[in-house]
Formats: structure tokens, sequence, C-alpha cells
């Protein structure tokens, strides 16, 4: 399993090309407990083997950590790689336990400054605003961050959770190359407005979560009695009480497809979601994130599984029976603003 390189696809219309499949790098030193920092580093190195190129990171996992973490095997492989970062979330300096959500020109300036500096480059690739605070204007948002782009700080530019309409608003004042929002068998809203603006502009959908945080693979149902203290999914209504039980039950026509594949329920999963680029009419390319070489080779594995029509019917209508949302406050997701 793993052995052949991933197909690679333009992200997005005049974006770069990448493999279908990417690498989420969050979970290497963020959110999900500890962490085998030699079996992550070989990890980057393994996707690399097998045609992952586009390695996602953002300055607040790990207040900077992450960046810190990847940015040796980043600079090794300059050329080779696509690099994506974010910025917006930060903290309450009165309240480190608190999120605040900063859009403004200054703050946008100071983020890249500081990413560029922790990743030891001179250019990011793929540059995300992470989370949306509607008290700032679009405009002044993404015109800062055009700016980047004249500098030769930024290549590409790209928004996180954001709506339809903010979407087209957005694409007037900048061209936008990825739209990363979660996107799952778990996780459709987006499907409601943003996947079909996405289309129409030509902008490539980078899909967050696409194995439902790891609760599509089976690896865990009740995230309150099963994961570490310091895993974040213990926060996830999904996740815990009844609706972790509830939502496990759904899991069982994607393990029945699996074994139909002889492939894994998360195959299954990537894969539904992979299949979804023909479908729609644009570039998908999810970034399952693993600390692992062998979850890797796994997911990679995944895109080279064709569903059937009768797969994909059995597949759908799982998302509308999730019970709990996302997040325990959705107001800074698209969802949470259409």
């Amino acid at each position: 399993m793993g052995s052949e390189k991933i197909e690679t696809v333009e992200l997005g219309t005049g974006g770069p090309r990448v493999g279908v499949q990417g690498l989420g790098c969050m979970g290497m030193s963020f959110a999900y407990g500890p962490t085998d920092a030699d079996e992550a580093r070989a990890t980057l190195d393994r996707a690399l083997e097998l045609g992952v190129t586009l390695f996602d990171t953002a300055d607040m996992y790990g207040m900077g950590e992450n960046e810190k973490f990847i940015a040796p095997f980043i600079r090794a492989h300059r050329d080779e790689v696509v690099l994506a970062t974010k910025f917006a979330i930060s903290t309450d300096p009165d309240d480190p336990a608190k999120r605040v959500i900063r859009n403004d020109r200054a703050y946008i300036r100071q983020a890249v400054e500081g990413s560029l500096r922790r990743l030891g480059v001179d250019e990011i690739d793929l540059y995300y605003m992470h989370r949306r605070e509607v008290n700032v204007p679009l405009e002044e948002s993404v015109g800062a961050m055009a700016e980047l782009v004249a500098e030769g700080k930024v290549k590409y530019l790209g928004l996180s959770e954001v709506t339809g309409s903010e979407l087209r608003a957005a694409q007037a004042v900048h061209p936008i190359t990825a739209l990363q929002s979660e996107w799952s068998l778990f996780s459709r809203d987006i499907e409601d407005g943003v996947v079909q603006a996405a289309a129409e502009l030509g902008v490539g959908l980078v899909p967050y979560s696409p194995l439902g945080r790891g609760f599509l693979t089976g690896a865990f149902v009740h995230a309150d009695k099963e994961l570490t203290a310091d895993d974040f999914r213990r926060q996830q209504p999904r996740f815990t009480g009844d609706n972790a039980a509830a939502n496990a039950a759904l899991l069982e026509p994607v393990r029945a497809i699996a074994e139909a594949h002889g492939a894994t329920p998360g195959q299954i999963a990537l894969a539904w979601l992979q299949q979804q680029a023909t479908a729609r009419g644009l570039a998908v390319v999810p970034i399952p994130g693993t600390r692992k070489r062998t979850r890797v080779e796994e997911n990679t594995a995944a895109t080279r599984i064709r569903l059937t029509e009768q797969d994909l019917a059995q597949l759908e209508p799982i998302a509308g029976q999730v019970t709990g949302a996302r997040y325990a406050d959705m107001s800074h997701t698209a969802a949470g603003r259409e």
C-alpha cells in the first residue's frame, strides 16, 4: 500500500500544481495530545515521497510552534513543496484561554512577518485568512493580503470558513486561489452555496478534517472517555455524550463499503471526498492530518479508490443524520453566518 505517487491538480485557476491530497500538520504539535516528534518528521518525508506537496499549518497551532516544527522540512524541500499557513486567530493577553479573531490591516502585516520568521522562508506560497471577523470590512482584509502579494511575501491568497457571498466579495478585490473549509461525509454544510461559488470562480477547495477528526476512521467513539485531557475533540459536541454513540452508528455503511473494496473506512471517506471534484466541477485537495507514516500511506492510497454509484447512494444520507454541531460555537464558521 502507498507505493505509488498520487496524481496532481491545479489548485484553483492559475494556482500552484499540487498533489491531489495534502497533509494537515496541526496535530504534529497541537490539539491532539502527545506527539512522537521523530515519527512526525518521518511522516513529512514519507508524504513527499508519495507525491503530497501541499503542507498546511497556521500561526495559532501551538502559538507558532507548529510552524517552527515543520520549518526545517520546508526549507530542505523548498522547491518541491507548497507551503500554506494562516493568520487571524490570536489569544487575549489578559486571558490566554480566550481566542480573538483579528482581520485588520495592522494585524495582518504583523502576522505575516511572524510566520515568515518562524518558517525561515522569504515567501509563503498560500496565505489564508483563518477566520472572518465580520466587523472588519472584507475589502480591507483582502486588500491588505493583496499588498503582501505585491511585496513578494505571499504568492497566492486563500480564505477559510467564508460564505459564498463573502468569497465572491473577496474575489472582486484580488484573485482567491483556495478556500479551506470543513468538508466530509459528516460535514456537508458548504454544499449549500459555498462549493457552487468556488466552482463558478475557479477557486480550489481544500477540505480540512476530511476524516471527521478521526471519527470516520473508527479510531474513537466517545472523545470524553477515550481521548487525553488535552485533546480538543473532547470539546466538540458531536463526539461526546449521546451524540457520539448515535453518530458512531452511522458508520455502518462506510464499514460495509470499505470491506467490499478491501479498504479501510477512512479510505472510503477520503475517496468520497476526492470524487466530489468531478461531481462538483472544481479542484478538491483534502488535507487529512496525521503524525504517522502508515496513515499517510493509507490516506494517499485512497486517491486510487473509485466508488460506485451504489456506494455513493449509500453514503449520501449520512451527513443529514449527524447529531451535534461541528464546534460548540459556530459563530466563526460559514454555516454560522449563512
